[in-house]
Formats: C-alpha cells, sequence, structure tokens
C-alpha cells in the first residue's frame, strides 16, 4: 500500500504541476501575442534596425487589404510607430506612441475591451489618446484631461500635438501598459508630416478636393487563424513580399519563444524530480519487505527455487505494484486538470506579482496527452531500477542462515 500511494501520488502531482506550469506559460504567450506582437509582423528591413520613422511602408493600406484576403488570415491592422515624449501639466515620460485604425485594432488585439474608463478612439473627435490606467496614474491626469505628444516628424525636426484623453485601458501586463499609447493614424501622420494624398473632388460639383495624409505606416501586425505552421507561414509570406521583413512572434520576441519552448522540458523537469523521489522510497519499502521474508526466501532457495527466479519474482512484485498505481495516479491527474481546466485556479492574491510578468491571475492547466504515456514508461523504468537492489539483497542470503533467522 505505501509503494501503490506514493506512485499513485507522484504521478498526480507530476501531471497536476506540469499542467498547472503550462498554463502560467500558455497565459504569458498568448496575451504576448495577442497584446504585443500578434503572430506575424511587416516591417520595412531599415525600421528594424534603429527604428527611424523615415523607413515606411508605402500604400500600407492596400498591402493591409492584400494580406487580409489570404484565407491563413484572421485579423490584421497597420499602424505608425514613433518613440515619444507624454507630458501633463505636471509629469513627462518616454512613451511608445502607436497610430492605429480603431476598428481593424479591435478586430486584431481586443483593444476596446480592455477600456475601463472612458471611450475607445471610435469617437468623431480630432486629437484623442488611450492611455493606460498605469500612465493616468503617473501623469496624475483622467477622462478629458489634456496631454501633449513631442516626437520627430518626417523632416527629423521637433513637433508636439496636444490630445485629450478618450479613455483608460487596462491589460494583464504592467510593461505593456507603461510603454504604449493609442492615437487615430490620421492623426499621427499629420503631426508626423506624411505626405498629403489629394482625392481630386468631381468634375460636375463644387465640392472642394480633399486632403488626407498619405497611408504611409511602419507595421502590419497579423493574427492567423492556426499558428501550427508559424515557421512555413512566415516563410510564404517572406516569399511573396521580398522587400518587407516579416517575422514572428518567436523572432521578434526571443523572451517568448524560451518560454514556449521550455513548456515541454519543465514538465520533464518536473518527472525527473518525482520519479528520483519514488525511487528511494520504492527501494526503501521492497528492501524492509525482502528483510521481513528472509526466512521465507531462504525455505524457496533451499528446496530449489534458484537465484534468478527469486531475482525476477522480486523484481516482478515491484512491476506489478507500479502497474496498479500508475492507473490510479493517471486517472486522479486526468480528472483533476479537467476539473480546473474549465473553472481555473484563482491567483489573484498574487495580482500584482503577476502583471509585472504579463500572466493571467486565473491560471487554466493545459497538458498535452503525451504526457500520459511518458510518465506511464517512466512509472515502469522507475519501478524496474528501484526493485534492482532489494532483488539483489535477497539473491546474497544464504539459504541456512535464513531459515535459522528469527
Amino acid at each position: 500500500m505505501v509503494v501503490i500511494a506514493s506512485i499513485a501520488v507522484g504521478s498526480w502531482a507530476v501531471i497536476f504541476m506540469s499542467s498547472f506550469s503550462n498554463g502560467l506559460v500558455s497565459s504569458y504567450i498568448e496575451r504576448a501575442i495577442q497584446h504585443e506582437f500578434s503572430h506575424l509582423q511587416f516591417h520595412h528591413p531599415g525600421f528594424l534596425k534603429d527604428k527611424e520613422i523615415e523607413f515606411t511602408l508605402e500604400d500600407a493600406d492596400v498591402l493591409l487589404q492584400e494580406i487580409k484576403a489570404d484565407d491563413k488570415v484572421a485579423a490584421a491592422a497597420v499602424r505608425s510607430l514613433s518613440n515619444a515624449m507624454l507630458a501633463s501639466a505636471k509629469v513627462a515620460r518616454g512613451i511608445l506612441v502607436k497610430g492605429i485604425d480603431p476598428e481593424d485594432e479591435a478586430a486584431l488585439t481586443g483593444l476596446d475591451k480592455l477600456v475601463v474608463e472612458g471611450d475607445y478612439l471610435n469617437t468623431k473627435k480630432k486629437n484623442t489618446i488611450l492611455i493606460s490606467k498605469k500612465i493616468a496614474e503617473k501623469l496624475q491626469v483622467k477622462i478629458r484631461s489634456k496631454v501633449v505628444l513631442t516626437f520627430q516628424d518626417f523632416e527629423s525636426e521637433i513637433v508636439a500635438g496636444a490630445f485629450r484623453v478618450a479613455g483608460i485601458f487596462e491589460t494583464d501586463n504592467n510593461r505593456f501598459d507603461v510603454a504604449n499609447c493609442f492615437i487615430r493614424r490620421k492623426d499621427m501622420n499629420k503631426l508626423l508630416g506624411a505626405p498629403i494624398k489629394i482625392n481630386a473632388a468631381p468634375v460636375l460639383t463644387e465640392a472642394p478636393a480633399k486632403m488626407e495624409p498619405a497611408n504611409t505606416a511602419h507595421e502590419i501586425a497579423v493574427y492567423l487563424k492556426d499558428h501550427e505552421d508559424i515557421a512555413g507561414i512566415t516563410t510564404a509570406f517572406q516569399g511573396k513580399y521580398p522587400a518587407l521583413k516579416v517575422q514572428n512572434y518567436k523572432e521578434l520576441s526571443p523572451d517568448v519563444e524560451l518560454m514556449e519552448s521550455q513548456i515541454e522540458i519543465s514538465s520533464i523537469i518536473f518527472m525527473v524530480i518525482v520519479m528520483l523521489a519514488l525511487v528511494f522510497g520504492i527501494i526503501n519499502t521492497m528492501l524492509m519487505a525482502v528483510l521481513e521474508r528472509y526466512k521465507e526466501l531462504g525455505v524457496l532457495m533451499a528446496i530449489g527455487m534458484g537465484k534468478g527466479k527469486v531475482f525476477v519474482m522480486i523484481v516482478l512484485e515491484t512491476l506489478m505494484l507500479a502497474l496498479v498505481a500508475a492507473p490510479i495516479g493517471l486517472a486522479i491527474g486526468y480528472l483533476s486538470v479537467k476539473f480546473f481546466e474549465d473553472k481555473g485556479i484563482d491567483l489573484s492574491a498574487f495580482s500584482a506579482g503577476m502583471r509585472e510578468f504579463g500572466m493571467s491571475e486565473i491560471v487554466y492547466p493545459n497538458i498535452e496527452s503525451t504526457l500520459y504515456v511518458q510518465l506511464t514508461i517512466a512509472v515502469a523504468i522507475t519501478a524496474l531500477l528501484a526493485s534492482l537492489y532489494p532483488a539483489w539483497k535477497a539473491v546474497r542470503l544464504k539459504p541456512i542462515e535464513a531459515i535459522r533467522k528469527i
């Protein structure tokens, strides 16, 4: 019972801890993809080196429509980007300004659903800005407060624009919140001094020609329907647009790629640690079982049972115990994961720390089915290795001494 219980509990621990770790890492990766990187990003090759604003995607709106037409793409949005100084009447701080088309950005990142106060950028008023709750606190501003953005334009001149705070958003990632703010792309392109595109008025009317900033941008972000073959899709888009630089989220963020690669490794680490503990537990229990049956084993050997058969008997006994215990542990582990898979594990008590790392307060454990197979094999190997020393100890006894042992 001790051996069965230890193997069952150990198997459950490996499954639950692995699923919890996977859920924690997955929440970080999903939020990084959703809010920061998306699955793919398109840039001018020069923009990636120095982030200089002159490296734009010409005819970005046309390019965006072509990308959206691809059957692998779920959503896409175009952005103008610039590092800037955001200032209120009391405080100023550096920030990345993202000029967005509100509808496309909402479809891509769900930014509109993250607004906790005020309105999204779909208001008709010009020069409105969306800032995070963290930034609002640092700048000591609120809804309808005026802030000033200062940055370089296309002529490398310093320009500034006054904006009204339309809304305040909040994500699960403090680092993202304090580093980004959003304005309309049209408003941003005007300040950047983007070339003017003239829409000529109809000949039979006296309506004036309409002048708009050219549809230049620095980035197109893409969310895919299925990203299992992310490397192949990246290569395909790169081949289609050789003049641009196409990168997936793994290339854009090495820490996200590292976290994703650690999911399987962490499961193996948990498994190795638990199996090592089980080895010593099984050895101790089976060794005690052998010592308690010293006399019985002596009698068996005295009446002709060979040492090989005694050795195999101890090994088989240990393996049988493992075969009884493993399904129990696997079943309990499976049920535990299924229970929390939908309900989630509430870690809101640690929300401050979770937000610093961009992880969700609610963790939804998940696990690959291959782990159950790996764990079954690991338990069998562990039981086999743990049985060798007790079995070796059994065959070394002398029948005459064992029979006389009290």
